[in-house]
């Protein structure tokens, strides 16, 4: 039995493409093929891969980041759905047992979701971390993961922000605070 999980976290249209709600643009679309490589090869390996995603509602007006950022993955439209090639891969993986995607309304793909539970369940113990943006939502879930007890290993070649600053800033952090590998 696999002790590893692949968390994919918001790997989407918004915040990767050229024309997103909420876009890193280039440095999120660099990353697009290590991305689809390690799903893959977690896939093709038996474990577990849990893709993350961020999930609002037209015109909430109660949710946190509507006074943050612009209004971005959006219920229903394309701007949520999984961005370039890891989407022809998510067609073709879903029905798989081994794959789990969950909707998360926060930062962190552990706040209001069943993923703990889910990852407890499956005996993980070590949980790696891709996706975007380094510094918010895959920043999140680390503090989380590592609250929770979770070994982290963080790719780096896999992860974009549209601030560099605190992608650097970030990467540091989950090595010197969390303690997580970072390959």
């Amino acid at each position: 039995m696999t002790t590893r999980a692949l968390i994919n976290i918001d790997y989407t249209n918004d915040f990767v493409a050229t024309d997103g709600a909420l876009t890193c643009g280039e440095p999120g679309q660099v990353i697009e093929k290590e991305v689809v490589r390690l799903t893959s090869e977690f896939h093709k390996n038996g474990e577990l891969v849990v893709f993350a995603i961020d999930l609002h509602e037209e015109g909430d007006p109660y949710h946190p980041e509507t006074k943050l950022f612009p209004p971005h993955n959006i219920r229903g439209t394309e701007g949520r759905d999984l961005y370039g090639s890891l989407q022809k891969l998510y067609d073709m993986i879903q029905d798989d047992e081994n794959v789990i995607y969950i909707d998360k309304t926060r930062y962190s793909a552990f706040a209001g979701t069943n993923l703990e539970q889910l990852l407890r369940e499956r005996g993980i113990t070590e949980v790696h971390l891709v996706g975007v943006c380094t510094d918010i939502c895959v920043l999140h879930t680390a503090v989380d993961a590592y609250n929770k007890g979770f070994n982290i290993v963080v790719h780096k070649e896999a992860a974009a922000s549209f601030n560099q600053a605190g992608h650097e800033w970030s990467l540091d952090h989950f090595a010197s605070s969390l303690g997580a590998e970072v390959r």
